[in-house]
């Protein structure tokens, strides 16, 4: 096969040399050859290059055993300043690349070609023969073919008779891909699975990692973690182009000096089964784009076409979602889903951002996406749970800190504020600064606030810094002007193979009302507390994790409800909004390319009832109105409607292509709702859901709501 591809390179490379000055006014020039004529001076360089061959080639002794006759076929360049490169080189034998490499290498440097005067590079093919021949026994206007040519425009009324070698210039400026993606600023995307595969190597003690600002950026990561390496670990031994595609490459991979890019379908084909709702199915098809240009600017894009039907009780969520309009459902983490045959959805989904880093310790993101903080599987600072939105993103690096802002555009799609058929707009700005206070010890401070276009003040620049306290502009700006929270987290590396994490939001809190110990409904807060064991009982690739979740009611919401924490009838922080008590056991192993996962969640939940006769807010959903409360104290979680929850998952399966994150699962999910009453918005459900597929995994999927 390279001997094919070698003799086609050589085939469209091959020009008859011409030694005039339409195609390029004067070739490189040996210093013995200074003194030729223009005529001469070709085959002068012909000469030369095969007189140092001739002297500086070793014939491999693997060559001498075999008595093998033969050539190696080279494609190689003289730059701007005069250096020998070599291109492409084609030999039977290893040693006889190696050795053309380095007698390319020792090569003198030379007066490189000039056009109009000015100093260019030019390309030849050629071929060394073995055994060698002497410079003598070589015919120079034979031996040399001229592959990029500096060509003189001509003036002819035939337009084709003017070609240029442009386009070829472009190819033989290509090199093989060197996982540029691993070394870029390009984000991990961010899965849960996945980024158990390195998360005990950037918590171990005494590295300056900061974990809870997702998506990580792989040259962060890459101080702690050899993805290169997992990649070639992991690659098949495959042969042929459509073998390493499948299993260990990128569809299109495409690396110059300055540039490079990959292109890869994305997949997300499923079917199930769920024992009260039927069949079910997801068939997502799309692009995935990653590029490179230069070394401090990346970007990616993704668009994704997708129909699907799931469980019954995931349906009734996604329509209990449902924006103003005609449409029927948000379908939870992606977006608006439109009517699909008489029981399906239709929802596409695009995403993107440009990464630019202008020094080592600066990045800005600008696009559209999803953004999280936490060190756990949820979190009651900012997750991933709602649909993607528009964002800009700094992330500051320097100490022993990380200051990461985030600026989003949301959406409130509810029917009772929509103006004139457009959805509102919304604003939400978030600091978090991450601060390594010892080798053992992170403590973590957050900051965020929401707002409206009240009085069209649109985007309040007051906002805009990055270093300001949100919470003192909130109160500047007006009283309902803006909803700001504040929140501390921490985390605690008890040694290499456990660590400890947690949380603290506060909305509102009252401390004279905490003293009274009144339960005051002002006292609105939530906390998490975490556990993980990597390696667990020295399994390899095993991660263990033990996680408590607690919001009090009316958390997240406001008198001014369009300020409440949401995006997309979604809550932008725990996936469950408020007024619960959640207890999530983790299990994740990877061996190779196979992954398992398991999970439970039971928790306990508020609703409102809502029966006609009791029409009061509870606290247990974002989107109410404070003002319905029952009462100003005695309030606690899980009142109204309490509502018992318990969910298992497991899955399995097998990774077909790591590059792309391409893999094939099973998974089975078991759930039981049990609401004290049943109502209008809260039915008992008994769920077992079964699942096979082949997916792109480039995103978190939540079903445990």
């Amino acid at each position: 096969m390279r001997h094919l591809i070698a003799t086609v390179l050589l085939l469209i490379t091959f020009q008859s040399i011409s030694q005039t000055e339409i195609n390029y006014q004067k070739p490189p020039v040996f210093s013995e050859c200074e003194s030729k004529s223009f005529n001469e001076i070709q085959d002068c360089f012909s000469y030369q290059l095969h007189s140092f061959i001739y002297k500086n080639f070793e014939i491999p002794q693997i060559v001498n055993t075999e008595n093998y006759k033969g050539d190696i076929k080279l494609l190689f360049e003289v730059d701007k300043e005069g250096k020998f490169k070599i291109i492409f080189v084609d030999a039977a034998f290893e040693e006889l690349k190696l050795e053309a490499a380095r007698v390319f290498s020792k090569l003198p440097k030379i007066t490189p070609a000039k056009y109009d005067g000015k100093p260019t590079y030019i390309q030849y093919s050629t071929k060394i023969n073995i055994p060698l021949l002497s410079p003598s026994e070589i015919k120079p206007t034979e031996d040399l073919s001229v592959s990029k040519q500096i060509k003189k425009k001509e003036k002819d009324s035939n337009l084709n008779a003017v070609l240029s070698n442009e386009l070829d210039s472009i190819d033989a400026s290509l090199k093989p891909y060197d996982k540029s993606e691993y070394s870029s600023q390009l984000n991990i995307p961010f899965t849960h699975t996945y980024y158990a595969r390195f998360d005990a190597n950037m918590n171990a003690i005494g590295t300056n990692a900061h974990t809870a600002a997702k998506p990580f950026i792989y040259n962060d990561v890459a101080k702690y973690y050899d993805f290169k390496a997992e990649k070639d670990e992991l690659a098949k031994d495959a042969q042929t182009w459509v073998g390493r595609k499948l299993w260990n490459e990128h569809l299109v991979q495409v690396q110059s000096k300055n540039y490079w890019f990959t292109i890869d379908p994305i997949l997300d084909l499923q079917v199930g089964n769920d024992a009260e709702g039927g069949s079910t199915f997801n068939n997502t098809r799309g692009v995935f784009i990653q590029a490179g240009l230069g070394k401090r600017l990346n970007f990616t894009t993704s668009f994704y076409e997708s129909q699907g039907r799931f469980a019954q009780y995931f349906n009734e969520y996604a329509e209990s979602l449902k924006a103003f309009g005609p449409d029927p459902a948000i379908i939870p983490g992606r977006g608006i889903g439109k009517r699909f045959k008489d029981d399906a959805y239709d929802y596409p989904v695009a995403e993107a951002y440009l990464s630019y880093t202008p020094a080592d310790f600066l990045n800005i993101q600008f696009g559209h996406g999803k953004n999280f903080i936490g060190d756990g599987y949820r979190s009651l600072f900012q997750s991933d749970v709602a649909s993607p939105a528009p964002f800009l993103k700094t992330n500051l690096n320097f100490w022993k800190i990380k200051y990461t802002s985030t600026w989003m555009a949301l959406k409130d799609v509810r029917p009772e504020v929509v103006e004139d058929g457009a959805f509102l707009t919304k604003y939400m700005a978030n600091h978090y600064l991450s601060w390594n206070v010892s080798k053992r010890l992170n403590l973590g401070f957050f900051e965020s606030v929401i707002w409206t276009n009240s009085n069209n003040r649109g985007f309040d620049i007051n906002y805009l810094n990055p270093l300001i306290f949100l919470r003192a502009i909130e109160f500047s700006t007006g009283q309902d002007a803006g909803n700001a929270l504040i929140g501390l987290s921490g985390k605690y590396k008890w040694n290499n193979k456990v660590n400890l994490y947690g949380q603290f939001i506060i909305d509102e809190f009252s401390l004279s009302d905490v003293r009274e110990g009144n339960k005051s409904w002002k006292n609105k807060f939530g906390f998490q507390l975490g556990a993980k064991y990597y390696n667990a009982f020295n399994v390899d690739g095993l991660l263990l994790q033990a996680e408590y979740n607690q919001v009090r009611p009316y958390t997240y919401s406001h008198n001014t409800i369009v300020l409440n924490y949401a995006h997309n009838n979604q809550s932008m922080a725990h996936l469950w909004g408020n007024n619960f008590r959640e207890l999530v056991l983790i299990g994740r192993y990877n061996y190779k390319r196979w992954f398992a996962d398991a999970k439970l969640t039971i928790g306990e939940r508020g609703f409102d009832f809502r029966d006609g006769t009791d029409n009061f807010y509870y606290g247990g959903d974002i989107f109410g109105n404070e003002n319905d409360r029952p009462a100003d104290t005695g309030i606690e979680i899980g009142q109204g409607n309490n509502t018992s929850v318990f969910q298992g998952e497991l899955m399995a399966g097998y990774i077909i292509n790591p590059v792309s994150n391409l893999k094939v699962f099973a998974n089975i999910n078991y759930r039981n709702f049990d609401p004290t009453v049943q109502t209008a918005i809260t039915s008992r459900t008994n769920t077992t859901w079964f699942n096979f597929g082949v997916r792109t995994d480039l995103f978190n999927w939540y079903n445990d709501f």
